[in-house]
């Protein structure tokens, strides 16, 4: 009895998620034929790439996924404005889409179903993405406060913009010296 995945298994088993995560058919959108998956140590996968382009991240801790910023630029044509969107101010989009943090002074609208931890795209005027990251509050607490972080950005979506807590790979970096001595 074979305990690893198929190529086939490994992108239902993504889909799945996405669907769950964001919403149904978003799986598809999201992670298309020919997906590559990194896997752990362990032989969970842990990134998602297409073309050799990162698309996401499955969370060791819980399962889910973190997007890049090109599986936002994906997901983002899939789910209908509002969903999982964070308006913010335009005069602050461009630090922003370099990968600096959103704040709730900043946001003009949310998605009033976004739930603190939740994956998000941020966006300016027009639905033009910017940034990708996590919910620090609610859609309601987003507008509702004048102070605070609303988004940790993970990825901005300017040229070689990374974000604070994702750091830009570096030349020759590779999956296993990265996570060598890494507990899965």
């Amino acid at each position: 009895m074979s305990t690893g995945y198929s190529e086939n298994s490994s992108l239902a088993r993504v889909q799945a998620i996405a669907d769950y995560q964001f919403g149904s058919g978003c799986g598809t959108a999201l992670f298309p034929e020919g997906c590559e998956f990194l896997l752990s140590t362990t032989g969970r996968i842990r990134q998602i790439l297409y073309q050799g382009t990162r698309l996401a991240t499955v969370r060791a801790s819980d399962g889910r996924l973190t997007l890049g910023i090109e599986g936002a630029k994906r997901l983002i044509g899939a789910i209908p404005a509002p969903g999982y969107r964070v308006v913010i101010r335009e005069d602050v989009a461009e630090f922003v889409e370099q990968g600096k943090n959103a704040f709730a002074k900043h946001v003009v609208a949310a998605d009033p179903q976004i739930r603190a931890g939740d994956e998000v795209l941020v966006v300016a005027e027009g639905d033009r993405l910017i940034a990708c990251g996590l919910a620090l509050l609610s859609g309601s607490e987003m507008l509702a406060f004048n102070y605070g972080g609303a988004v940790r950005v993970r990825q901005g979506s300017a040229k070689n913009a990374s974000g604070k807590y994702q750091s830009a790979p570096d030349e020759g970096d590779d999956e296993e010296a990265r996570h060598a001595g890494r507990a899965d």
